[in-house]
């Protein structure tokens, strides 16, 4: 039987990935620290794949030419078995494609593939979907990395901020169920920092829909911290479980789940992506690691 996982090394990081769901379930530093919520019973996932839709649909229901397929959220990449396609030991590749199973929830041809590579400090992480079928291909796709909150575990949450790279005055959105609310809401975000507190994630996630910055950093004053990057994305969100679950997600998307009004064709949802037949669309982000000190300051 094939090893279902590969560890990878580069300078100062490390990073394990599985191939069930392709993965990312460890990212530590030189010294073994670990950067990844590691999947406790708050959350029982690390770092999802998200696709072929970002959120919920309404009833969990994809409606394409007159017909519903059944879809969960955040669809079923995430827990299907990829296959390896290359793996290395700074990079792997993992493709998913449409079989029988895929296609009585979501009635097209694709290939998703999902390449990690290591380099300074650094992760890269390709998300690539290619139309392999012969008519237009709706979809979404976005990450959902979770990390630990707080790095250090004797900072208090609220010792940690998101600090973007641009000023991000635009209202945000909200979820009620799992589906978008009609209205924007004024922004939690004071220039370029959002502070972070358990109370910030009573109503769901915070979504950008229309983020100026392509980079925020996650960090305290002091201990280790983290600064991601994408590219290709057209969403931001930012989530952790309600109830005190010690874990931050930053997830790019291209997507955004269901209004909570909309029941329409799938290909007219708001924020799904038309791929042509033979055409490929990508999203890109990066995790970059930063130690810092981890020591109590002297008194």
């Amino acid at each position: 039987m094939e090893q279902d996982s590969q560890t990878l090394h580069g300078d100062g990081i490390s990073a394990v990935i599985v191939g069930q769901g392709a993965e990312l379930v460890s990212l530590q530093d030189a010294n073994g620290f670990e950067f990844l919520w590691q999947a406790g019973p708050e959350w029982r996932r690390h770092s999802p794949v998200l696709f072929p839709i970002v959120g919920r649909l309404k009833g969990d229901q994809l409606r394409h030419r007159g017909r519903t397929y059944p879809m969960t959220q955040h669809g079923f990449a995430r827990d299907k078995p990829f296959t390896w396609a290359e793996r290395g030991p700074r990079s792997c590749t993992l493709v998913l494609t449409d079989d029988a199973d895929t296609r009585a929830h979501y009635p097209f041809a694709f290939r998703l593939a999902v390449t990690y590579t290591l380099d300074r400090q650094q992760l890269g992480v390709i998300l690539e979907v290619a139309n392999t079928g012969d008519e237009p291909l709706p979809a979404s796709i976005g990450a959902h990395p979770a990390f630990n909150w707080p790095l250090l575990p004797e900072l208090p949450k609220e010792a940690y901020r998101l600090t973007f790279a641009e000023a991000e005055p635009a209202p945000i959105r909200r979820l009620k169920d799992g589906l978008l609310l009609p209205a924007r809401q004024p922004t939690s975000i004071e220039g370029k920092t959002l502070a972070l507190s358990e109370r910030l994630f009573d109503e769901d996630a915070v979504i950008l829909d229309r983020p100026a910055s392509t980079s925020v950093r996650y960090a305290a004053d002091r201990g280790p911290a983290i600064e991601m990057s994408w590219q290709g994305t057209k969403e931001l969100g930012i989530w952790s479980k309600p109830g005190g679950a010690p874990f931050l997600c930053i997830e790019p998307w291209h997507g955004i789940a269901s209004p909570a009004d909309f029941d329409g064709e799938f290909s007219d949802k708001p924020g799904v992506m038309l791929i042509e037949p033979g055409a490929k669309r990508s999203l890109s982000y990066w995790i970059s690691l930063e130690q810092g000190t981890r020591q109590p300051p002297s008194r």
